[in-house]
């Protein structure tokens, strides 16, 4: 029996468990599904710490099961699935609210990625956030530094997986510089070393292929004055193995260990014939691109030795996940972040974000919106005129385009679809063709959203503080009526006015949107 199913039998499946004084502590879990493995951590949370009680892991190889244009092959595709029916009924105890599961660098690269995720989530019962490099380089950085001491000084993070490789700077909890590099263990073995076979000139073009890819930031990072580099996941975990086994370090990875596996790559020449004992069957596969990725960042950022981290990604997902249910929401933070980059009017953003979410109250129940549905309407309220910094003219297209393209943490790049969506459609002609690009799961409540935006701009259009009348509504399929007070929309025209544009906005979506 596998280790951590061993674990899971002595812990037991609830979603609580007894503290030690009768009460239940909850449970939290977090799954990132990598380019070579599939993970799973199950934590008990107690006063804002979580104690890891559960692990498991799974060599899935995704990114090994993509071919030369970026599709995913159904043998990968089945191993994902089979790796997640395993993970959905161990996560089948723990409420919804308190799981997260991040997709990284294979799921945001492949052609038909959406297939996969929409079998995957089913197989799952959860869904999956594919995120951005940088959100995976932030929650890497937080797992890192919740889990490592703090001397207040600037650090440096090195996170090599299967298929991207994360940099950061930071101090504390707060990374101050994120890179997220188009190489990974896989990705460079597929490239150099498919057929099992280490030479001096393949080990050599690895290297070289990983300097390229390090050449844009490295002044940059090593000037920057971190004094201490500490790595993490899986490349980085391997190589600590083998260098303590073989007695080369007793203290995290140093340039000469790294140096000496290096040539025991080259001695040996064969993945298979390895003699190094620590590597499992599926990590000694990827080993040598790993390890050429692992030595170019040495030699390209003047490392001595790398101290190791065992948190990164998921550990960050967890606390990440923990922060939204408290006033540490990393997404209310890049919310107020970007409303004061961008100089948004704060008042009239205050103002509709109270209207949208007096009308998100009435219709919520009818049309199934969840509490993820009215933040991300405070959101959108608070956002929608980002665009303003570049132009009056069409704003609400360059407020979409800022908000799809721009580093949003805590986000992932699902809900900043949604957020970019709500933006673009709240004036004008509807966009429903652009409607159609989100996911079928997500179209009837991101309409919704949309809809609520548009009437409390319309109400708060004057960008004053006055106040409104009590509005009753009347919800149906693809129906809405909203209920004034008697002669109050005779005596305010120009409201009613651009309301009655509203319902003609709407019909060519076939719905039909009244107000009396």
């Amino acid at each position: 029996m596998p280790q951590g199913e061993k674990r899971r039998l002595r812990h037991g499946c609830g979603s609580t468990m007894g503290n030690g004084e009768g009460g239940p502590v909850p449970l939290a879990a977090a799954a990132d599904l990598g380019s070579n493995s599939f993970h799973l951590l199950v934590v008990q949370e107690e006063d804002g710490q979580i104690r890891p009680i559960d692990r498991l892991k799974e060599p899935v190889r995704l990114a090994a099961g993509l071919d030369a244009d970026g599709t995913l092959s159904r043998d990968a595709m089945e191993r994902a699935l089979r790796c997640l029916e395993r993970f959905g009924q161990r996560l089948k105890p723990i409420p919804r609210s308190r799981v997260r599961v991040a997709g990284t660098n294979t799921l945001r690269k492949a052609r038909n990625a959406a297939e996969l995720i929409r079998k995957a989530e089913k197989a799952l019962g959860h869904s999956i956030d594919v995120i951005s490099g940088h959100e995976e380089a932030r929650l890497i950085y937080l797992g890192v530094a919740h889990g490592t001491d703090d001397d207040g000084r600037l650090r440096l993070v090195v996170d090599v997986g299967g298929g991207s490789t994360e940099l950061i700077l930071g101090r504390g909890l707060t990374p101050e510089r994120m890179e997220s590099l188009f190489m990974g263990c896989v990705s460079m073995n597929t490239a150099y070393f498919a057929d099992g076979t280490i030479t001096p000139s393949r080990l050599r073009r690895a290297e070289l292929e990983a300097l390229r890819e390090l050449e844009p930031i490295a002044a940059t990072y090593r000037s920057a004055g971190w004094r201490r580099a500490i790595g993490s996941s899986g490349t980085v975990l391997a190589v600590l193995a083998v260098v303590q086994a073989e007695g080369w370090s007793t203290n995290g990875i140093t340039a000469d260990a790294l140096k000496k596996v290096v040539k025991v790559l080259l001695d040996t020449g064969r993945v298979e014939k390895l003699p190094f004992r620590e590597l499992d069957e599926d990590r000694r596969l990827v080993f040598p691109g790993g390890v050429a990725i692992l030595s170019a960042i040495f030699q390209s950022l003047g490392i001595d030795t790398l101290d190791i981290s065992h948190g990164a990604l998921r550990e960050g997902l967890i606390y990440d996940l923990l922060g939204r249910n408290s006033e540490s929401d990393s997404r209310e933070k890049t919310v107020r972040h970007l409303a004061e980059q961008f100089h948004i009017d704060a008042q009239q953003a205050d103002r509709v974000q109270e209207q949208a979410l007096k009308l998100f109250e009435q219709v919520a129940a009818h049309c199934r919106l969840a509490d993820e549905d009215r933040h991300l309407l405070s959101w959108a309220a608070h956002l929608h005129e980002i665009g303003l910094l570049i132009s009056y003219t069409q704003y609400h297209k360059h407020g979409s385009y800022i908000l799809n393209h721009i580093d949003m943490p805590g986000f992932s790049l699902r809900d900043q679809q949604r957020l970019a969506f709500l933006v673009r459609s709240h004036r004008r002609k509807y966009p429903g063709e652009e409607l159609l690009l989100l996911r079928e799961e997500d179209r009837d409540a991101t309409l919704s959203l949309s809809l609520l935006l548009r009437i409390a701009l319309v109400l708060q259009r004057s960008r004053q503080d006055s106040s409104l009348p009590k509005i009753d509504a009347d919800t149906g399929d693809r129906r809405w009526k909203f209920r004034f007070p008697a002669n109050w929309l005779d005596e305010h025209p120009l409201t009613k006015a651009d309301l009655e544009a509203e319902t003609a906005y709407l019909e060519p979506m076939k719905f039909r949107l009244r107000f009396e």
